[in-house]
């Protein structure tokens, strides 16, 4: 049985997180006048998102996506390329209108993820970001197409990358979102 394609960056081994990274530069797919973005310092919550709005690779079946402080992230390069894929979601997505790509996307509203940047570790040009250290939304994927009877070995080729599968975030994300529900009760 062939494993499942899941994500180039998972697919063919999980690079190493480096003590050295200190950030890097997001660039999007276009050759001419690439978009580029700059995020200082390492990722947090680096995962493979099965969700139907992130981003995904041609092929991929889940996304790989991490945050940033937001005021930790600046366009450097093209921006006006970017335009937000749907300005109702929490996640304002900037992709490159020509290649498709989402750079960044803030929360810019009252959530427990409001000050944070989703961003897609693998467009930085350098190496040593945080690597993956769960899946979230992995029955999401069913939505975008894939065959539910496919889910169990999708589910293993996580567990065997040491990616826990999960349909919503990892245990300690959700205790955060649900202690900050609590605090700004009204």
């Amino acid at each position: 049985m062939t494993k499942p394609k899941l994500h180039p960056a998972l697919d063919n081994g999980i690079a190493a997180t480096s003590p050295d990274f200190t950030g890097g530069t997001l660039v999007c797919a276009c050759t001419d006048k690439p978009v580029r973005v700059r995020v200082e310092g390492q990722i947090a919550h680096n995962h493979a998102c099965g969700c139907t709005k992130c981003w995904k690779p041609e092929g991929a079946t889940f996304s790989v996506v991490a945050v940033a402080p937001h005021d930790k992230v600046t366009v450097l390069e093209n921006g006006d390329k970017l335009a937000v894929v749907d300005p109702a979601a929490l996640i304002q997505r900037h992709a490159c209108k020509a290649c498709g790509v989402h750079m960044y996307g803030p929360v810019t509203r009252a959530h427990p993820f409001q000050g944070l940047d989703f961003i897609h570790p693998e467009r930085f040009e350098e190496k040593g970001w945080a690597q993956p250290g769960f899946a979230a939304f992995v029955s999401s994927v069913i939505e975008a197409g894939v065959d539910p009877s496919q889910m169990d070995a999708i589910r293993g080729q996580l567990k065997s990358i040491g990616l826990e599968p999960s349909d919503c975030l990892n245990p300690g994300l959700m205790d955060y979102i649900a202690t900050w529900t609590v605090q700004h009760r009204a």
